[in-house]
């Protein structure tokens, strides 16, 4: 069985895998970072760490809209680095079995940044895929604006 967070944009519900999730904030002040890629919002302080803050609205081309007080930001880990993920809300976690996952290309060829597609009881859960919320190229820019930055 996978735990996975769940979370919403728009009516939409999406998924992480719970062990790459470090906590779930509220919505906090966000510093613009001049030169980062546009998905990056910009940083925020968290314990003393600048976390950079990803509009998935951009990344997956939806509408964007305002941050409200209600968002919530998932903080989690891509591989290179911690980011938080701006998200309309987050709904819980829930276990997936592996027989309940199918590989997106089974449904849809050339899906980005969706690791597999959960079919639940109550409906479709798309599970992101963390290493694709950047690409290499995007995450290079982010660390130079990171340095400048600093």
């Amino acid at each position: 069985m996978r735990q996975v967070v769940t979370f919403l944009l728009d009516e939409t519900r999406f998924g992480l895998p719970l062990p790459a999730v470090e906590r779930v904030v509220p919505a906090p002040w966000i510093t613009p970072l001049p030169k980062a890629p546009a998905v990056v919002l910009g940083i925020f302080d968290l314990q003393g760490k600048a976390i950079p803050a990803v509009s998935l609205r951009r990344r997956f081309g939806l509408p964007e809209r305002p941050i409200e007080l209600t968002d919530r930001f998932i903080v989690a880990h891509t591989g290179r680095r911690p980011v938080a993920l701006h998200v309309d809300a987050v709904a819980g976690v829930v276990e997936c079995s592996d027989e309940e996952i199918v590989v997106p290309d089974s449904i849809a060829p050339g899906i980005g940044h969706v690791s597999g597609v959960a079919l639940l009881d109550d409906g479709l859960l798309l599970i992101q895929d963390l290493g694709a919320v950047l690409s290499l190229e995007e995450d290079q820019v982010l660390a130079r604006a990171l340095e400048d930055g600093a």
